[in-house]
């Protein structure tokens, strides 16, 4: 239909028809790219999502582990009639130094006090049934030493999800009502 009259128009209706092909392949070349590169970005952000749900799990998790391990550490302390920083043990070790070898003052575990440190005390182990009457002093030190391991993963679990929450925002992966740079400030 273009150019019916004249040879030339004819030619260079052509010739616009050719361009517009290629034009056409190559912008749909082009839009395939794009689209490999959507489904690709996609990808990263639902996998980094996946990780943030996770961790935030883990978070959960770990929580209720510290908060049950010091409900405990607390019943033990009512057992033995003694707070966090009812004993003082400073004093002790200063008048053992003074002393030589034999302390005028016998150190005092904080947690023990006056109590009987080699009576035994019911303890559960974690991540199984399993009961074992141990003494009452390794008990309460078993468990600050698995207070602390558990303070400080969910301190290492805490970063990681903040981190993962900005990457998710700086990628768009997150309708948020703050901006990046507010949360990177946080």
């Amino acid at each position: 239909i273009f150019g019916v009259g004249c040879p030339s128009i004819r030619v260079g209706c052509w010739n616009i028809a050719v361009a517009l092909g290629i034009l056409m392949r190559r912008n749909s070349a082009e839009m395939e790219e794009d689209a490999k590169r959507l489904q690709q970005g996609l990808i990263e952000v639902e996998i980094e999502a996946e990780h943030l749900l996770m961790a935030k799990q883990q978070l959960v998790g770990c929580d209720r582990s510290r908060n049950s391990n010091r409900e405990a550490l607390t019943a033990l302390r009512k057992q033995a009639r003694t707070s966090k920083s009812s004993v003082p043990s400073h004093y002790e070790s200063f008048m053992k130094q003074m002393g030589g070898n034999d302390a005028k003052v016998q150190e005092i575990c904080r947690t023990c006090g006056n109590h009987n440190s080699t009576e035994n005390t019911w303890m559960m182990f974690s991540g199984g049934d399993i009961f074992a009457r141990l003494p009452f002093h390794a008990v309460h030190v078993s468990l600050e030493k698995d207070q602390e391991k558990l303070d400080f993963d969910v301190k290492k679990l805490q970063s990681y999800v903040k981190d993962k929450t900005l990457s998710l925002s700086e990628k768009g992966g997150l309708s948020d009502t703050i901006s990046p740079q507010v949360l990177r400030a946080m």
